[in-house]
C-alpha cells in the first residue's frame, strides 16, 4: 500500500532529527488524516525545488529522495491547518508516484542505508569538522548546548553529519545534497566545503561590518561640522539652497489640500532631510519623494460639466456612429446629474485598430469637461510600471497610474488605458494583478503605490480601457470593468466619416479650400476599396492626407488655378496604383469552390475554399495555404464527418486510393479560428459528389462530428465583408440568431441569413 506523502517548502527533514512543520495546504491535509488513520502515523516527506508553487502535480516539481518520519499533530489553527512535530526516521526514495489519487500524493518506497566504505577517512573527517565546532561553528550559528555536547561526545559520521546539517545556514539544492548521498564519507567532505566557504563569507561580513561603521563615524563627523557651519552663514546672512527647499515645502503643506497622514509623512520626511549632509545620497532620495507627494493633485479636482445638450453634441461632432457609447457617456451624466455622485463608470472599448476608441476617450472628456490623460499599457510586463518602485531603488519612481495623476494636476481626470490586452507577465510580476486593484471600485479608494506607500483615492477618476480583442483581455479584469464593443465600419460609413470628420479637418491643416478638393461619394468608396484593407478608417484618413499634399503642392506650383475635382484617375496619378486585390465573386459555379468567412484585426470578409481529388497510392488529405491549428483541427472533423455519412450524401469515393487537396488561398496571410467547419464539408461534399456551389453563398460555423453546428464570434464583421463582396445567402448557426439586431443594415437589405443547428440543413438547401 503506497504511503501518503507532503511536500514542504524550503524544509529537509534528516533522519533521527526533531522538527516543527505547518500543513495548510488541502492535499497534504488528507495525508495527514490517512497516516493517522492507516499508517499509524508515519508518512514520507520531500522537499519541493520551486517554493512558491502551490499545486504539486507533476514529479518533476518535487525531489524523489525524502525523509520517512513519525509525526504527531501539535496544534490545530481556526482555518483548518496544522502544526505537527516530526521525528526523521529513515532516508527513503519514492516511486510509482501517483499525484491527486483522493486529493494527495501518495507512493511506494525504498529505504537508503548510510554506506562506510572507509572507516579511517570517515574518523579524519569527523575529528577534522570536531575541531571546527567550538571555534567556528558555534559563531556561525545558534547550536543548542545539548547539540554542541553530542557533537563533542564522540558520534557516527553519519550522525554528526545529520545533525551538523540542519543547522547550518545552507541552500535548500545543498541540504538535499547531503540527504541524498549515502557514503557517509562524501557527506562528510561536502559539509567540510561548506563550513569553510561559510567561515570566509561570515569573516567578509565582518569586515564589511567595521567598514560601513567607519562610513558612519565619518558622516557624523561632516554633519556636526556642517551644523556649524550651518549656525555661521545664519549670522552672516547667507542661507543655503537646501534651507530654502525646506522653507518652501513647509510653506506649501500650510494649505488644506493635502490629507492629514500625508502632511504627517512630509513633515516626517523634512526632519530627515534636515539631519542629513546633502552630499549624501540618501538625501536625494528623500527630496525626489517630497517632491513628488507636494506635486500630487491630492484634493484638486476639475468641475463637472453637467450640460447634457453639449455633451452629446460635442460627442456627435467628433464621431460618426457609436450609437452605444454615446448613449451610455450621456446615461452617466444623467445618474451623476441626478444623484450628484463623484463615482465614474469603468468603462472598456473593445474593437478593432482604427475604429476610433482612443480619440472617443479624449472626446469623452471634451464632453463633461475634464483632463485627459493616456496611459499606454502595450507591452507592459513588470508590476512596478503600474504600482511603482520601492523608493530604496536607484532611480525608483511611482507607477504611471500614480504618474496619470501628476501630469493631470487634478485627483478627477479621464485616464485612458490603451491596450490593456497587451498586458504581459514575465519574473517581474504579472502587471494585471496591479490592475486589479485600481479598477476595483470597492479597493481604488485606497490604492498604494509602492514610492509613495500612501494611500490615494482613485474612484473619483474615469478610467476608460481599449482593447483590439475581447479574448486576449485577462480574464480577472473582464469582471470588472463595463464592455462596449466597437465594430467594424462599412463602406457606407466610412464614406460618411470621410466627408464629415476626415476631409473637413485636412481642408484646415493643409490650408486647402473646399473648391481644390472635392471628392464625389463613388471617389471616395474607390479609395476606401482600392487603398485601404482595415475595420477603421485610420488608412483612409493616410490617403486623403497624401493627397490633400500632393493638392497643395500643385497648388504652389501653378498648376491648379480653379476649381480641382479628384477622380479616379486622378486618385491613382497622385496615390499610385492600387493596393488592395479583394476577391470577386463573379463567374461560373465550380465543383469544389465553396466561400467560408473571416474576421481579422482589418474586418471580416470570405475566404475561399477549394478542394480538389487526384488518385494516388495511399490516400490522404492535404491541407494547404496558411492554416493555423485551429482550422487544421476543423477540416479533420470535417473530413470524418463526411466519411462517416457517405451514403446519406450520394458519395462513392474511394478514400484509399485518392488524395483529398485543399487549399486556402491568399496563403501569406495566416489564419485561424473555430468556424470555417460547415464551410470545409460543403467544399468536400461538392468535390466529392461533382455538384458546384453557388458563387453568392457563404458560411461560418463551426462542425462537430455528429454534424451539429455551433455558435461563432465576429458575425457583424464578416457579414459586412461578405456583402460588399456580392454575397446575397449566408449560413449562419442557429444560435447566432440573437447578434442578427446588430447586423448592419447594408446585410439586412442585401443578403438573406438562415441559420441552421445541423449541417443536413445546409445540406438540403445547397444540393
Amino acid at each position: 500500500m503506497k504511503y501518503p506523502i507532503i511536500a514542504t517548502r524550503g524544509v529537509v527533514v534528516f533522519p533521527k532529527y526533531q522538527t516543527t512543520i505547518d500543513v495548510g495546504r488541502k492535499t497534504f491535509l488528507n495525508a495527514l488524516d490517512l497516516a493517522k488513520k492507516t499508517f499509524g502515523l508515519n508518512l514520507i516527506i520531500v522537499s519541493q525545488k520551486n517554493v512558491m508553487e502551490d499545486q504539486i502535480t507533476n514529479i518533476k516539481q518535487i525531489y524523489n529522495v525524502g525523509t520517512l518520519v513519525s509525526f504527531e499533530i501539535k496544534q490545530v489553527f481556526e482555518n483548518g491547518s496544522k502544526s505537527i512535530n516530526v521525528v526523521g526516521i529513515e532516508r527513503v526514495k519514492i516511486y510509482d508516484v501517483d499525484f491527486n489519487d483522493e486529493n494527495m500524493i501518495k507512493a511506494n518506497y525504498e529505504i537508503l542505508k548510510s554506506i562506510s566504505n572507509d572507516l579511517n577517512l570517515e574518523k579524519a573527517l569527523v575529528n577534522q569538522i570536531s575541531s571546527k565546532i567550538d571555534s567556528i561553528l558555534s559563531n556561525m550559528v545558534s547550536l543548542p548546548k545539548n547539540v554542541l555536547r553530542n557533537l563533542t561526545s564522540g558520534i557516527s559520521g553519519g550522525e554528526l553529519s545529520d545533525i551538523i546539517t540542519h543547522y547550518l545556514p545552507l541552500t535548500l539544492s545543498k541540504k538535499q545534497k547531503i540527504l541524498e548521498e549515502r557514503d557517509v564519507s562524501k557527506r562528510l567532505k561536502y559539509i567540510n566545503e561548506f563550513i569553510v566557504e561559510e567561515t570566509q563569507i561570515n569573516e567578509m561580513e565582518k569586515t564589511i561590518e567595521s567598514s560601513v561603521k567607519d562610513t558612519l563615524d565619518k558622516q557624523q563627523k561632516e554633519f556636526l561640522l556642517r551644523e556649524r557651519m550651518k549656525a555661521i552663514k545664519e549670522e552672516l546672512g547667507d542661507i543655503s539652497s537646501k534651507d530654502e527647499e525646506i522653507d518652501r515645502w513647509k510653506e506649501k503643506i500650510k494649505n488644506d489640500k493635502f490629507p492629514k497622514e500625508v502632511k504627517k509623512t512630509i513633515e516626517k520626511e523634512i526632519r530627515k532631510y534636515e539631519s542629513i549632509p546633502p552630499i549624501s545620497a540618501e538625501s536625494h532620495v528623500i527630496k525626489n519623494y517630497i517632491e513628488t507627494i507636494i506635486k500630487l493633485p491630492w484634493k484638486t479636482y476639475s468641475k463637472d460639466s453637467n450640460d447634457i445638450k453639449k455633451a452629446k453634441k460635442v460627442l456627435d461632432s467628433h464621431h460618426y456612429g457609436l450609437k452605444k457609447v454615446k448613449e451610455r457617456i450621456i446615461e452617466h451624466l444623467a445618474v451623476k446629474i441626478n444623484t450628484k455622485s463623484k463615482s465614474s463608470p469603468i468603462l472598456t472599448l473593445v474593437g478593432p485598430p482604427g475604429v476610433g476608441k482612443t480619440s472617443l476617450g479624449k472626446s469623452i472628456a471634451e464632453a463633461i469637461d475634464r483632463k485627459f490623460v493616456k496611459v499606454s499599457l502595450g507591452g507592459v510586463r513588470d508590476e512596478s510600471e503600474i504600482r511603482g518602485h520601492r523608493r530604496t531603488y536607484v532611480g525608483a519612481m511611482p507607477g504611471k497610474i500614480i504618474q496619470a495623476f501628476n501630469k493631470s494636476k487634478t485627483s478627477n481626470p479621464i485616464i485612458l488605458l490603451d491596450e490593456i490586452d497587451k498586458m504581459s507577465a514575465d519574473h517581474r510580476g504579472d502587471p494585471t494583478s496591479a490592475m486589479l486593484e485600481v479598477l476595483d471600485p470597492e479597493q481604488n479608494k485606497n490604492f498604494q503605490d509602492h514610492f509613495l506607500e500612501l494611500d490615494y483615492d482613485l474612484s473619483q477618476a474615469m478610467f476608460i480601457a481599449t482593447a483590439n480583442y475581447y479574448s486576449q483581455i485577462p480574464g480577472p479584469l473582464i469582471d470588472r470593468v463595463e464592455l462596449i464593443f466597437l465594430d467594424q465600419y462599412t463602406s457606407e460609413e466610412k464614406v460618411q466619416i470621410a466627408k464629415n470628420y476626415i476631409i473637413p479637418k485636412v481642408l484646415i491643416e493643409n490650408g486647402l479650400k473646399e473648391k481644390h478638393f472635392k471628392f464625389s461619394d463613388s471617389v471616395i468608396d474607390y479609395i476606401i476599396s482600392k487603398y485601404t484593407l482595415e475595420a477603421g478608417v485610420r488608412n483612409l484618413r493616410k490617403c486623403i492626407d497624401k493627397i490633400a499634399r500632393k493638392v497643395v503642392l500643385q497648388l504652389v506650383e501653378g498648376k491648379i488655378l480653379n476649381k480641382f475635382n479628384i477622380t479616379k484617375n486622378k486618385v491613382n496619378e497622385l496615390l499610385g496604383k492600387e493596393k488592395v486585390y479583394k476577391e470577386k465573386l463573379e463567374g461560373k459555379r465550380e465543383v469544389g469552390l465553396v466561400n467560408g468567412m473571416y474576421y481579422s484585426e482589418v474586418g471580416g470578409g470570405v475566404i475561399p475554399i477549394e478542394v480538389t481529388t487526384y488518385p494516388s497510392k495511399n490516400g490522404e488529405v492535404k491541407l494547404t495555404g496558411s492554416i493555423q491549428n485551429i482550422m487544421k483541427e476543423s477540416l479533420q472533423i470535417a473530413v470524418a464527418y463526411v466519411r462517416k455519412n457517405d451514403k446519406k450524401f450520394g458519395i462513392n469515393f474511394n478514400f484509399e486510393k485518392n488524395t483529398i487537396q485543399v487549399h486556402v488561398p491568399a496563403g501569406a496571410v495566416p489564419k485561424d479560428g473555430p468556424s470555417a467547419g460547415i464551410a470545409f464539408t460543403t467544399a468536400l461534399i461538392s468535390a466529392l459528389t461533382n455538384k458546384p456551389v453557388d458563387r453568392n453563398v457563404s458560411l461560418t460555423g463551426e462542425i462537430t462530428l455528429r454534424g451539429k453546428v455551433l455558435p461563432i464570434g465576429g458575425l457583424k464583421e464578416k457579414s459586412i465583408g461578405s456583402v460588399e463582396l456580392g454575397v446575397s445567402k449566408i449560413f449562419i448557426p442557429k444560435e447566432n440568431e440573437k447578434d442578427l439586431d446588430e447586423l448592419a443594415k447594408k446585410v439586412k437589405k442585401n443578403a438573406k441569413i438562415i441559420a441552421v443547428s445541423d449541417y443536413m440543413e445546409v445540406y438540403k438547401n445547397l444540393f
